[in-house]
Order: structure tokens, then C-alpha cells, then sequence
């Protein structure tokens, strides 16, 4: 299993050396399709993908790509022949057998990548990792200078921040967050329920471990910071959070890095906003030292049912993506990158601060991915009101228990 720690030593604390960047790909037929997520840098690395001489290559590149990766990559041939994952996602790929071990292919192309960078799973390469994430503050400067608060270390002081925030008309709804019911509901629940030391699973087993102290307190809390969210905040991913904040109306959230950039320039927003975003640290809960976010790594992987031809010539499409050629004074500051010549940014220290506040990395277990999905269908009724939380909670057992014994991780 791939060691995250080594992935933190090597990348949080050591600016790494330039080198030259690829002028050809070493290919020059085949086919590359990519699917994935849309944020700025995953758009750099599709594009450095594109600039390789002779290939046609295609990207789809959305906020739904976890909902299409498996059933886009099950065909013969897949319609995709690269996904670009993270580390949820590449098991729940594993899982489905839509994706090859990239052994061979490291072996004939990939002397140069850093080992760091190699996910192994089970003794096999299945991914090659390009940039680091994790969900962190990000905050209106110049509102909490109106309230006279400090930038909030907890989820408690964020509450308080929030309360005066609208008491003195600062903003109605000052807290954001990708609260939409789904993937990013349930990603909101794990950061929140690490804050508050819970563990998943029993010991050693598959055995889901969630309807507890911890599991009551999380939902609290995410119930608590929805009081001061848009009421519409279940339909709210990172791009309508996001433009929410450009708009004005958000003040503080719990948000990616990786997207920190784009809050941060001149365009979507007026100068009042963007000159006043800031990232900070990760929040604690309860009184826990424990930060409540998980640490990432992005990175990709490849299709099984695609050719050989078309394997090589995407490993090597997708090399070039991901090669220092790709980092420049636009692109150095879109996320906290893998790669040789990235110079930390300012706009990347709330991923450098979960790094060395040692927050966990999401779990990378092979029925991880049917706890999320359990999540994610049953934590909205609570947060409605409709339900308690011990209901939800019994809910979340029961879907995940039912979804393991289909897949045969639990008798």
C-alpha cells in the first residue's frame, strides 16, 4: 500500500530542481481520451497531454467525472483511456477491473518519474500521483476585520465568526461549503468525523463503525454550520460554492486548495473579494488536535480494455502532461505539484499546513468507496430535519452493510 508519510517528506518540505522540459513524446499514433475532473490544474495537465506531436487526444473534463470514469472505462474498447484520479477513486476503479497495472509501462518510459510519485497497491503500480490536496479555510480578510475576530483555528470559532458576521449585516449566509447532497456531502462527513477521532471501521474488518459519539457529533456540527449557508446549500458543489464566494455573499468555508488559485485572481469577482481571499490552516473540532480534512494526491490511471498501442502512447501523452514543462509563473501556483521545478506559492500553504499538522490521508480501502456512497445518500434528511441523527446514522450501517456483502466484504 502506498505510504503517504514518504509522499509528505518528500514533497511538503523539499523545493525540487528544474529540469528540461520534454520536446517530444516518443510517440507519434494512438489514442488518448481523458476524463476528470475540471479545476485549473487538472486543465494543465490535460492540456500538456494535448501538446504532444501527432496524437489526437480528447479530454472530458467535469464535475461529474466520478459518475462516468467506471461505466466510460468498462467497454471493449473503453471509451476513456485515462481517468485522472485521486485516492478514492482509483480503488473504486480497481475494484470494477477497468484499470491495468502500470509495471511494464514504468519500466519502459517511466525510468524518470519519482518513485514518490508511483501509487502501488497490492504490490502493482496503478497510478503515477502529480499533485497534492486537501480541504482547507479559505476566508474574507477584510470581514473578519469588520468583526474584529482573529481568523478562526476551529469549527467553533468559525460558528462564532459567522453569528457576528450576520448580527452586524457583514453577510446573511457567511459560511460556505460543496454541501451537495452525494459525494461531497459524504467527503464533508469524513473531514469531520477524523476532526473528531472517529474511525470508520472496526479493527482489521470491513465491519463499518460510524453509529457512534463521533458519528452523532459530526452531523451536529455540519447541521450547526448549515444555519449560516445558502438554504440551497444541498445543491452546492466546489463551482457554485465558488461562485458564491466570487459573488460576495461567502466569507469562510472549508475548501480545496487546489481551486484556492481561482478565488484569488482578478477574474469572476470584484477586487474587494479577490484581494481579500486568504487560505489558512485546516479547522479542528472539539477540542481535538486532529485536523478535519484529508490529505490527496491526484494523479492517473489507465484503461485495461484499450490496446497495448493505445496504452503506450497514453502513458507517454499523459507523461508529458505531468513533465516540468508544464510549470510556469500561470501554472506554479495552481496546486501543490509532484513535480520536479515546483516552487511552493503562497496560495498553496493551507495543503502545506495540513501536511504538517499531519492530517490523515482518506482512506484508501478497497470498500471505502461503499461508505461514501452510503453517506452521501443519507445524511441530507438529517440536515432537513426529517430524520435524526441516530436515524441517519442507522441508515448509513444498514446501505453500506448491504452494499459490502453484495460486493463480498462482509458474510
Amino acid at each position: 500500500m502506498y505510504s503517504w508519510k514518504n509522499f509528505a517528506a518528500t514533497t511538503a518540505f523539499a523545493v525540487l530542481s528544474g529540469t528540461t522540459a520534454m520536446a517530444s513524446c516518443g510517440v507519434d499514433a494512438g489514442r488518448v481520451s481523458i476524463v476528470g475532473n475540471e479545476f485549473p490544474a487538472i486543465q494543465t495537465v490535460a492540456a500538456g497531454a494535448a501538446a504532444c506531436e501527432g496524437l489526437d487526444v480528447k479530454s472530458n473534463l467535469t464535475a461529474d467525472h466520478q459518475q462516468i470514469n467506471v461505466a466510460g472505462m468498462s467497454g471493449d474498447p473503453a471509451e476513456y483511456t485515462t481517468a485522472i484520479i485521486a485516492n478514492s477513486s482509483v480503488v473504486a476503479l480497481i475494484n470494477e477491473d477497468v484499470v491495468r497495472p502500470l509495471d511494464e509501462l514504468v519500466a519502459a518510459h517511466g525510468a524518470d518519474i519519482p518513485k514518490n510519485q508511483l501509487i502501488t497497491i497490492d504490490g502493482k503500480i496503478y497510478a503515477v500521483a502529480f499533485m497534492a490536496n486537501a480541504q482547507t479555510l479559505t476566508y474574507r480578510a477584510d470581514a473578519l476585520e469588520k468583526i474584529g475576530m482573529d481568523v478562526p483555528a476551529t469549527y467553533e470559532d468559525m460558528l462564532a465568526a459567522a453569528e457576528k458576521m450576520r448580527s452586524m449585516g457583514v453577510a446573511e449566509n457567511p459560511i460556505g461549503g460543496a454541501y451537495k447532497a452525494g459525494w461531497n456531502l459524504a467527503q464533508e462527513f469524513v473531514n469531520m468525523y477524523i476532526g473528531h477521532g472517529g474511525e470508520f471501521f472496526k479493527p482489521g474488518s470491513a465491519e463499518v463503525s460510524v453509529n457512534n459519539a463521533q458519528g452523532a457529533a459530526t452531523l451536529e456540527m455540519m447541521k450547526s454550520l448549515t444555519a449560516y449557508m445558502n438554504p440551497d446549500y444541498l445543491t452546492h458543489d466546489s463551482n457554485a460554492t465558488n461562485a458564491e464566494v466570487e459573488a460576495g455573499n461567502v466569507m469562510m468555508l472549508n475548501m480545496w486548495g487546489s481551486r484556492a488559485g481561482s478565488l484569488m485572481d482578478d477574474e469572476g469577482a470584484e477586487a474587494m473579494v479577490y484581494e481579500n481571499i486568504k487560505v489558512g490552516a485546516p479547522l479542528t473540532v472539539a477540542g481535538g488536535s486532529m485536523p478535519a480534512t484529508t490529505l490527496w494526491w491526484d494523479g492517473w490511471s489507465i484503461a485495461k480494455n484499450i490496446s497495448d498501442a493505445d496504452a503506450e502512447a497514453t502513458f507517454l501523452a499523459m507523461k508529458n502532461g505531468i513533465s516540468p514543462s508544464i510549470l510556469n509563473d500561470e501554472t506554479m501556483s495552481q496546486a501543490v505539484w509532484m513535480i520536479d521545478g515546483y516552487t511552493p506559492a503562497p496560495v498553496n500553504d493551507g495543503v502545506f499546513a495540513a501536511i504538517s499538522m499531519q492530517a490523515e490521508p482518506y482512506p484508501m480501502l478497497p470498500f471505502m468507496g461503499l461508505l461514501h456512497t452510503a453517506l452521501g445518500d443519507n445524511i441530507a434528511d438529517f440536515l432537513q430535519g426529517k430524520e435524526s441523527a441516530e436515524q441517519a446514522l442507522m441508515d448509513i450501517e444498514a446501505a453500506y452493510t448491504a452494499a459490502a456483502k453484495e460486493k463480498g466484504f462482509l458474510q
